[in-house]
């Protein structure tokens, strides 16, 4: 049983090598749910929804939402000078609607996305991190911007403008899924994915009792590093790193997740760190497939 901590692409495309390696029911994933937001009258989770669309094999090439998606009501929208700046696809709404209305019956977050994950014939679990509401807010030029405003409106995921502080509203009050405790304790290896350290994988630790439950779960925890010879491929994760004062590159994992993870995956060294280096591009199923492999072989060898 492996269970992976992922938000965004890179924790995303690995956990879909990962699929073709242990199986559907031997993975879970815990995605951070600090993007959500309401639009259009929906919940939308994009880290939830990006790794169960990845997992399905329906992502799109952009990165985000599904594959040959058209934009009919986006469109309509707009023809009446409605804010559409953040672009739902219309199959992509529909499974928004589907985990709204449950949401609204009072079904808890992590079962509302559950069947979201059934629509798409999914067997994996993909837990959202807490049923409760946290949502993730960036400062910059002194206003206090929500985070999805932050990256497309403001352009953050383009490494502008620059950031002045970061905020997790909700977190103090917020619990863990109770699927997320569960997939961690019956875990033969925790993997925390090749995602933004500071404002993706570091909302999942920050609930309380995640990180704790990591720390005691007795078994390999590895790190898989987001950055590819030293930079990220694409988004803000150079800028949120330097923002909260670490470094970029190799060193960045295990700064970040401290003593939490025995060690790391990477394309380049850390000097007296225990790091499998290799190739971390996954721009191929073959190659995600290798990453995921060699993941859980060093992770094997850190067991013994």
């Amino acid at each position: 049983m492996v269970t992976v901590l992922a938000g965004g692409t890179g924790g995303a495309r690995l956990a879909r090598g990962l699929l073709d390696v242990v199986g559907a029911r031997e993975l879970a994933v815990i995605a951070n749910t600090g993007d959500d937001v309401e639009m259009y009258g929906v919940h939308v989770s994009p880290d939830p929804d990006l790794v169960a669309y990845t997992l399905a094999d329906v992502i799109d090439d952009q990165g985000w939402g599904i594959q040959g998606d058209t934009f009919q009501v986006m469109d309509a929208l707009e023809r009446v000078d409605r804010p559409a700046w953040f672009r739902l696809g219309d199959r992509d709404l529909a499974m928004c609607l589907m985990r709204t209305e449950l949401l609204h019956a009072g079904e808890r977050l992590t079962l509302a996305h559950a069947e979201v994950c059934r629509a798409l014939g999914l067997e994996t679990e993909v837990i959202p991190m807490s049923d409760d509401p946290v949502r993730t807010q960036v400062k910059v030029r002194g206003d206090w911007l929500p985070f999805q405003e932050f990256m497309i409106v403001e352009g953050g995921k383009d490494g502008a403008p620059e950031i002045e502080d970061v905020q997790l509203i909700g977190m103090d009050e917020a619990e863990p899924s109770p699927e997320a405790i569960a997939a961690i304790e019956r875990s033969e290896v925790v993997i925390l994915g090749p995602s933004n350290p500071v404002i993706s994988i570091g909302p999942i630790l920050a609930v309380h009792g995640i990180q704790e439950t990591v720390a005691e779960c007795g078994v390999p925890v590895v790190a898989v590093s987001p950055f590819i010879r030293g930079r990220s491929i694409k988004g803000p994760t150079e800028d949120f790193c330097r923002w909260a004062g670490l470094p970029v590159g190799t060193d960045c994992v295990f700064e970040a997740y401290s003593d939490l993870i025995d060690g790391a995956v990477a394309d380049e060294p850390a000097a007296g760190r225990a790091v499998h280096v290799t190739e971390t591009l996954m721009d191929s199923p073959d190659a995600r497939r290798r990453l995921a492999q060699e993941t859980l072989e060093f992770a094997a060898t850190l067991a013994s």
